[in-house]
């Protein structure tokens, strides 16, 4: 097969570099593969891997009509079987790029913590978790478009616990004299930025532990999170917060760390450098990885909503600090975890029967379901877009809108 991966973005996220490492790992088995993206640092990324960058304009409209037709004369000149659009935006022009064709598939992934309620029930779907999996069944009533699970890959090879960190730990004066608790993020306000804060204001509690939070990421809070740890780290009289800004390949971190702090793609990788693991989420939840707890995660992805804040971060990390064969058990144990459960090779096996039934599906040709969809997406997508506009105006849209409305709290 011919596959046109389209990531959402080419900046450093997850999302992105799990489609650039499953595109790979699908090129490994023996298909041509090809990733269309605007300028952006994980292009370098995908030259590395030896795939095919093409260019798109990065000040494009999203979704938008000249992108489908971009897509439409991709797949006819190249000869492309399917179009493989991440996140809803590219999932929408995929699918109509695909529209009335038998010999083009358009799938969607979807590695947000929740799915836009107008994509396509006919579009094949594929989402992180199996709790999600299960939520978008019932909306969609089980239509023809099937959703697929597959947990966010991990390159194991690529991510070890061998992977070298001394230069990362010269460039940022990491001196081995304190326990560092590295959490790679976009710093962003949905999501990210509660937990972010509570960490920072966390670390400046347990002094005279030595223990040190290092930040690795970019984005539109920065300046808010720089204000937190500049605080911080005036009261303690030390470098106890840093941020490192964005790194194109931020392994290097993941390698540095004693103890790691994240969620979705991100706390998986950090599995994989054979870190204990604390799962970062909403409204208060921060939660270690043991054995005891891995099936709420294996259920509801590397994330959660509600919990004690602070106070259960304060205690997981202070226990942590003062335990070093901890560390190196819960360590090994989500090494062999991400192992057994999410290598990459897995994934791409999966991946490729996915393309594989959506390509035999789009040769039987268009059925009703699939034509009535195409009608009414556009009407709730415009729907959607005047909610948007509304909201920016009055100062209340979400810039990652699907992942900011994922969950409320329980109870």
């Amino acid at each position: 097969m011919r596959i046109l991966v389209y990531p959402h973005a080419m900046e450093i996220g997850g999302s992105q570099l799990n489609a650039i490492e499953l595109a790979a790992a699908v090129r490994d088995l023996g298909h041509e593969v090809a990733v269309a993206g605007e300028p952006g640092p994980l292009v370098e990324r995908v030259r590395a891997a030896g795939i095919e960058h093409l260019p798109l304009d990065p000040g494009r409209r999203r979704p938008s009509p000249a992108t489908v037709r971009m897509l439409r004369g991709l797949a006819a000149d190249r000869g492309f079987d399917v179009v493989h659009g991440y996140e809803w935006p590219p999932g929408l022009e995929a699918f109509h790029a695909a529209r009335g064709r038998r010999d083009l598939a358009a799938v969607c992934t979807v590695m947000s913590m929740s799915v836009a309620p107008f994509l396509p029930p006919s579009l094949p779907l594929v989402v992180g978790t199996e709790d999600i999996r299960r939520t978008v069944l019932g909306r969609r009533g089980r239509r023809p478009g099937a959703v697929h699970l597959i947990e966010p890959p991990v390159d194991v090879r690529a991510n070890a616990p061998d992977h070298p960190a001394e230069e990362f730990r010269q460039r940022f004066r990491l001196d081995g004299r304190a326990l560092d608790v590295v959490v790679v993020c976009r710093l962003v306000a949905e999501l990210k930025l509660e937990g972010l804060l509570t960490a920072i204001d966390v670390i400046g509690t347990l002094d005279p532990l030595p223990l040190r939070l290092v930040i690795v990421g970019d984005g539109p809070c920065r300046a808010q999170v720089e204000s937190r740890a500049t605080e911080v780290n005036a009261r303690l009289g030390r470098r106890a917060v840093i941020l490192t800004g964005e790194l194109d390949d931020p392994r290097p971190a993941y390698a540095a760390a004693s103890i790691a702090l994240g969620m979705g793609g991100s706390a998986l990788r950090a599995l994989a450098f054979a870190r204990p693991l604390i799962v970062q989420g909403e409204h208060g939840f921060f939660e270690l990885l043991t054995p005891e707890t891995a099936e709420i995660f294996l259920d509801q992805g590397w994330y959660g909503v509600g919990g004690p804040g602070a106070t259960k971060l304060a205690a997981v990390l202070r226990d942590l600090a003062t335990d070093e064969v901890r560390r190196k058990e819960l360590g090994d144990y989500g090494r062999r975890l991400v192992t057994d459960r999410f290598s990459l090779e897995r994934a791409a096996r999966v991946q490729v029967e996915i393309y594989t039934a959506a390509l035999a599906a789009a040769r039987g040709g268009p059925d009703a379901a699939g034509r009535w969809d195409a009608v009414s997406t556009v009407g709730r997508v415009a729907a959607y877009k005047v909610r948007r506009k509304a909201g920016r105006f009055r100062g209340s849209a979400a810039r990652d809108d699907f992942n900011a409305v994922a969950r409320r709290p329980r109870g």
